[in-house]
C-alpha cells in the first residue's frame, strides 16, 4: 500500500521563497521515494488562484479566507485563521485519506493539524523550519512583542509536546525543541540542502550580463536574497571603504529586495558610494543563476540574535554547490553550514573590520582559491543533497504509518 502524506504548509508555489524551494526539493524526493503527496496551504499564501489548482505539476488545495469584523485584530486574527486552516484540513483529509498529516511551520499550521489528526486518528509530524515567536519578535518591536512572545512560546512548545513527531532543519532548532523538555528520540533534523545536479560547478561568468552592470572589469562582492535588517547588508556597506581602499576595483552587487532597502539606498548615499554599489532588484528564480555566475565573492553578514544564530540559510549551500567563494558571519546558523578555511572565511558578526578583514584576505590569496571551492562542492554533494536529506523521513513514517 502505497503512502499517503498531506502537507499542510504556509504558502507555496508559484510564489517564491526559500520556504517555497525546500517544500518543493521535499515533495519531490518524497515522490521519488514512492509516496503520494498532496498539499494544503494557509490563507497567507496570497497568490491569485483557483482552490484547487496545479503548479509545477503539484495539486495545491488552497484555504480561502478574509478577516472580518474582530478577526481584523492580532490574536483574534490568528484564531480565525487557524479555524479556516481546519474546516479547509477536514475537506481535504476526506477527499484524500492521508496516512500522515506534516504540517510545516509556522505552528498555525501545527495546531489545525493535531486538531483535525485527532479527529480523524491520524498521526501529525510536525516541521519546524523557525521557531515563530522568533520570526515574530525579530521583524516587531519589543514592546509589540513582549507579551505575545511569551505566548506564542507557550503555543510552540504545547505543538511541539503534542506532535508524534518533529522534524526541523538544523542542529540549533533541535537543542532549542529538546531543551522544552521534547524527547531527543522525538526530534530529527532534515537539514537544508540543494539539488546538486541543478548547479553548475564553476559556471563561466554571463559576459553579457557583467557588462550591461558595468562590472566588466570589476572584482564583484555579492549578496543574493532578502533585504532584512538582520542580514546585517548594513554592515557590509559599511565595510566596503575599507575593501576599496585596497581593491578600488571592486564593486558591491545586491540583487533582491525587502524592507531594508530604502535604507541601505540611504546609507549609501551617506557614505557617498552610490558608483561603486549596484543593487539589481529581484531576479526570477530560473534566471538567477546568471547573477551567481558574476559574482567573485559572496558576502553574508548575517548579525547575531537568536533567530540567525539557530537557523542555518540556504544561500551558502547554493554558493558552495557552484564552486563560490564566500564570506560569513560566524553565527550559528553559518557555523554549521561553514568549514572556517575550508568551505568558505567565518568573521566576527556585527565586526565591521573584521568584515573587510575577511573580504581583503580572501581577495588577496588566490591560491586558496580552487581549494576553497572543490571543497565547498564536496561538502554539498557528500552531505547536504536533498536526496540524502529527504530520506531521513523514511524510519519517522514508518513508525507512524506501519501498515502503508
Amino acid at each position: 500500500m502505497t503512502l499517503r502524506v498531506l502537507h499542510i504548509l504556509d504558502h507555496s508555489v508559484p510564489l517564491h521563497s526559500g520556504y517555497t524551494f525546500r517544500t518543493l526539493a521535499i515533495l519531490r524526493e518524497q515522490r521519488a521515494l514512492g509516496w503520494e503527496t498532496y498539499h494544503l496551504t494557509s490563507p497567507k499564501h496570497v497568490a491569485p488562484g483557483l482552490p484547487e489548482e496545479e503548479v509545477e505539476g503539484l495539486k495545491f488545495y488552497r484555504t480561502r479566507w478574509r478577516p472580518e469584523g474582530l478577526a481584523r485584530f492580532p490574536v483574534l486574527r490568528e484564531v480565525a485563521m487557524m479555524r479556516a486552516i481546519a474546516r479547509r484540513l477536514d475537506e481535504v483529509v476526506a477527499l484524500v485519506r492521508p496516512d500522515i498529516l506534516h504540517a510545516h511551520s509556522p505552528v498555525l499550521n501545527a495546531l489545525p493539524a493535531l486538531r483535525v489528526g485527532r479527529r480523524h486518528r491520524l498521526p501529525v509530524v510536525y516541521e519546524v523550519r523557525a521557531l515563530w515567536e522568533d520570526a515574530a519578535v525579530d521583524h516587531g518591536t519589543s514592546r509589540e512583542w513582549g507579551l505575545r512572545y511569551r505566548g506564542t512560546r507557550a503555543l510552540e512548545t504545547y505543538a511541539l509536546r503534542r506532535a508524534d513527531h518533529v522534524t526541523t532543519i538544523c542542529d540549533g532548532l533541535r537543542n532549542d525543541i529538546v531543551a522544552r523538555g521534547i524527547p531527543p528520540a522525538k526530534v530529527t533534523v532534515i537539514p537544508n540542502a540543494v539539488d546538486v545536479d541543478a548547479f553548475r560547478f564553476r559556471a563561466a561568468p554571463d559576459v553579457a550580463l557583467k557588462r550591461s552592470l558595468g562590472l566588466d572589469r570589476s572584482i564583484v562582492v555579492g549578496f543574493i536574497g532578502s533585504f532584512y535588517a538582520y542580514e546585517g547588508l548594513d554592515l557590509l556597506v559599511e565595510a566596503l571603504p575599507d575593501v576599496l581602499e585596497k581593491f578600488p576595483e571592486t564593486r558591491l552587487l545586491l540583487v533582491g529586495g525587502g524592507p531594508q532597502e530604502e535604507t541601505l539606498k540611504a546609507l549609501i548615499a551617506a557614505r557617498d558610494l552610490q558608483n561603486k554599489v549596484i543593487f539589481a532588484g529581484r531576479v526570477p528564480h530560473d534566471n538567477v543563476h546568471r547573477y551567481y555566475s558574476i559574482v567573485d565573492v559572496f558576502a553574508y553578514p548575517r548579525r547575531s540574535m537568536r533567530l540567525t544564530e539557530l537557523v542555518t540559510p540556504l544561500k551558502p549551500l547554493e554558493a558552495m554547490a557552484q564552486g563560490q567563494l564566500l564570506v560569513a558571519s560566524d553565527v550559528g546558523g553559518h557555523r554549521e553550514l561553514i568549514r572556517d578555511g575550508e568551505t568558505g572565511i567565518l568573521f566576527k558578526a556585527g565586526n565591521r573590520e573584521s568584515l573587510a578583514d575577511a573580504v581583503l584576505r580572501l581577495l588577496a590569496d588566490r591560491n586558496r582559491w580552487t581549494q576553497l571551492r572543490a571543497r565547498g562542492r564536496e561538502f554539498v554533494e557528500q552531505e547536504r543533497n536533498w536526496r540524502q536529506s529527504v530520506a531521513r523521513y523514511r524510519e519517522i513514517f514508518a513508525t507512524l504509518a506501519p501498515s502503508a
